[in-house]
């Protein structure tokens, strides 16, 4: 007659706490990587002051690229539900929200534009100086009660 054998536990513990490790990872990470105005925005770059004012004809040309470029994920009107906003996680930014806007300078606004974070495009090679720093002003102008001196470089 055969005795019985005593199974071992420590193999399924080892599993099992192998797994809740990779799922608090898991978790950790994702809230971590899921607030999308969390760039790090390097301090010479926020810093930054517009040079243009909010003309008709500087919101014009940047309604105008705004349209082309910025539309399709952010929203006609910037609410951040434009026709491809669904595909992406975190949403894009609804640039409507004038806490949110107020909150950032015109050169954090601008560096982001210009430099892009997944799955933002990278713009400084797409569109002058000019055209990135005219969508702060037109970012701006969709959120009105957002303008202050402090994050408009004093306009």
């Amino acid at each position: 007659m055969q005795i019985p054998r005593k199974r071992s536990r420590n193999l399924p513990k080892a599993i099992f706490l192998l797994i809740l490790a990779v799922v608090a990872t898991a978790i950790v990470y994702s809230a971590v990587n899921k607030a999308p105005w969390s760039w790090p925005v390097p301090e010479e770059a926020k810093q930054l002051k517009n040079p243009l004012q909010p003309t008709a004809p500087a919101l014009k040309s940047a309604r105008e690229v705004y349209a082309d470029k910025c539309a399709h994920c952010h929203g006609d009107s910037g609410k951040g539900d434009g026709q491809d906003a669904s595909k992406y996680d975190p949403a894009p930014t609804d640039f409507t929200d004038a806490k949110r806007i107020s909150a950032a300078t015109d050169g954090e606004l601008f560096y982001k534009i210009s430099e892009g974070k997944k799955p933002m495009p990278v713009f400084k090679n797409k569109l002058t100086e000019d055209q990135r720093w005219e969508l702060v002003l037109f970012i701006r102008s969709l959120a009105p009660a957002a303008s202050s001196d402090k994050n408009s470089g004093g306009r």
